[in-house]
């Protein structure tokens, strides 16, 4: 039977295919005595073989779409299955205690985690990991269940998930994955922002679609809606087709904008930049016009790696990113944003009851434990800055004395660079995140201060609402045309204008299609968005005039009370 399902549209685009549940299996197991010892060694030796024939599967494919050095961490998986040690006391296990070989791999697997999980050393720690990982796989084919792996997928499917972490987002084979849902997210959600990256059509906050989907259902996702249908009728997968071409009839329109620079029905200019993970993204940008990065997200190469990326190699990263953009598109990196819900294995955070209002960002670049690892990032971004149009950012300021304190080891690191007769540009400027709403009302403060600001929404709204913009439950308080936004947006670029400097916006916010005529109407100079919502708004900002903007933005300030009454007053001044 047909069943209709609503969530948040993520990701524009749709998709018809079978569902493919990335979801964990239940590895539940009941310990029983057995007689036949060798019939359970066999089982083991079976599914151990199983297991690392799969493994090398994933790991010939991650060395292609990932890199050689990604695909390392396989090599670390097969070894703990060709460990005699271990493999050899599980099945002492079952031969001295006739236990089911669950039973024995459990207990044994246990053991190893928790010794190496007390070592000091954090390379030895990490193994803990892998036997994990290793020990799910096992169990899995000893109970006969599926283990989900997005990156051995070769079918089109639509993929059905509780939610989607960067890393299984990132492995998504675009290929065959034409779209994806998930219970959880919002519009902001990193798999929400990624999907947009990969252009794949997205679901997200459905609540439920874990429960109502099973493997192998055909599914019809509306990912400009966020609308999906379960075992779809005709009629709807007719519907479905034709609103997708009719999407990809307004995407061909849009293309025509590609090399067009971004100038309003008035003949202003507006910078119209995208923001990126890695420097793989690059092309999608160039590809959609855009003008510039206005958002590298760092913490990308230090997720993406088995221990702290050294300096060469993050010089590699950011000299890639500069030399794809050319000499004249400006590229704003943003330093670690480690924290939060975006952790490392090798990076001992402390647990907090807030990590979100915790100890993440800027506040462990500047402390005594993150300082090295702060400097390592910044002297690879001096040696870069030679090959482009460099500006750097700090995320989560809140008072001044952190960014005098970052600034200082900057200049620290600029000074001792130059003293070695490394070349560094003389032509970067050095900026911060507003993200923070106490940094936003002293935003004048700051203006004395940076080069420019990058407002970004996302932390932005959360933080002014109290709203955790992963909560389904208060996900009514995402907001991002609330007045009391608008005004600490307006505050933030009076302020960056009053000492000359620019301001731009690198949250979702920027792309939003009732945000934009709004935040031009303020003035905002720079739009960094995801590289697919370029065109869009440059074909919005090419019939608009920013006078009349600019009387919007007056009202929506000033006369609006609540988020809807500003979205009313963009319909009448803009259309539907």
């Amino acid at each position: 039977m047909t069943e209709m399902l609503k969530g948040i549209g993520a990701s524009n685009g749709v998709a018809i295919a079978k569902a493919y549940l990335l979801v964990q299996p239940d590895l539940s197991f009941e310990k029983t005595t057995v007689e036949d010892t060798d019939n359970e060694k066999a089982r083991l030796d079976a599914a151990i073989a199983t297991s690392t024939g799969e493994l090398q599967v994933i790991r010939d494919k991650a060395a292609v779409s990932l890199g050689e050095e990604e695909a390392q961490v396989f090599d670390a998986h097969m070894m703990v299955l060709a460990d005699p040690e271990m493999i050899g006391q599980i099945k002492d296990n079952i031969e001295s205690n006739k236990v089911n070989a669950e039973q024995a791999l459990k207990e044994v697997t246990d053991f190893f985690i928790s010794i190496f999980e007390n070592m000091d050393d954090a390379y030895m720690r990490e193994r803990a990991a892998d036997i994990k990982d290793v020990t799910k796989r096992v169990m899995a084919h000893l109970l006969g269940v599926k283990l989900p792996n997005p990156s051995t997928i070769n079918e089109e499917v639509i993929v059905i998930a509780h939610d989607l972490t960067p890393s299984d987002t990132a492995q998504l084979n675009r290929e065959f994955v034409k779209a994806f849902i998930t219970n959880i997210g919002g519009r902001t959600s990193h798999s929400a922002i990624m999907a947009r990256s990969l252009e794949i059509p997205a679901i997200v906050g459905t609540n439920n679609v874990t429960e109502l989907v099973k493997d192998g259902d055909m599914v019809a996702a509306n990912g400009i809606e966020g609308v999906a249908y379960i075992h779809p009728t005709k009629e709807q997968m007719d519907e479905i087709t034709a609103i997708g071409e009719k999407f990809a009839a307004q995407k061909a329109e849009w293309a025509l904008l590609k090399d067009a620079e971004t100038r309003t029905a008035d003949g202003v200019h507006f910078e119209l930049a995208a923001n990126i993970g890695t420097p793989k993204d690059v092309e999608g940008v160039l590809n959609n016009g855009g003008e510039g990065i206005g958002l590298y997200r760092t913490e990308f190469l230090y997720m993406e790696s088995q221990d702290f990326p050294t300096e060469d190699e993050q010089y590699e990263a950011y000299k890639a990113v500069l030399e794809g953009m050319g000499p004249d598109k400006q590229v704003v990196v943003r330093t670690m944003d480690i924290g939060g819900d975006k952790e490392l294995p090798y990076f001992d955070l402390p647990h907090e009851m807030n990590p979100f209002l915790g100890y993440r960002a800027l506040r462990i670049s500047i402390s005594e434990d993150g300082k090295d690892m702060f400097r390592t990032q910044l002297r690879a971004l001096l040696r870069a800055s030679v090959h482009g149009k460099l500006r750097v950012m700090f995320p989560m300021v809140a008072v001044v004395s952190e960014f005098k304190a970052a600034k200082a080891i900057w200049d620290e690191e600029k000074a001792k660079l130059l003293a070695e007769g490394v070349a560094v540009s003389d032509d970067i400027q050095v900026g911060i995140m507003i993200e923070i709403p106490a940094a936003a009302m002293i935003a004048d403060k700051f203006a004395k201060h940076v080069d420019f600001f990058s407002i970004g929404t996302n932390d932005l709204i959360q933080y002014t609402m109290a709203a955790d913009r992963m909560n389904e439950q208060v996900s009514y308080l995402y907001q991002p045309y609330n007045p009391s936004i608008l005004r600490l947006i307006d505050n933030v670029i009076k302020a960056a204008h009053k000492e000359g400097k620019w301001a731009g916006m690198c949250g979702e916010m920027a792309g939003d299609q009732t945000a934009v005529p709004i935040l031009m109407g303020m003035g905002l100079d720079e739009f960094s968005m995801s590289a697919t919502s370029i065109l869009e708004t440059r074909s919005l900002m090419k019939r608009l005039t920013t006078t009349k903007m600019a009387e919007l933005a007056d009202k929506a300030l000033n006369e609006a009370e609540t988020n809807e009454e500003v979205i009313a007053l963009v319909k009448e001044y803009v259309g539907e």
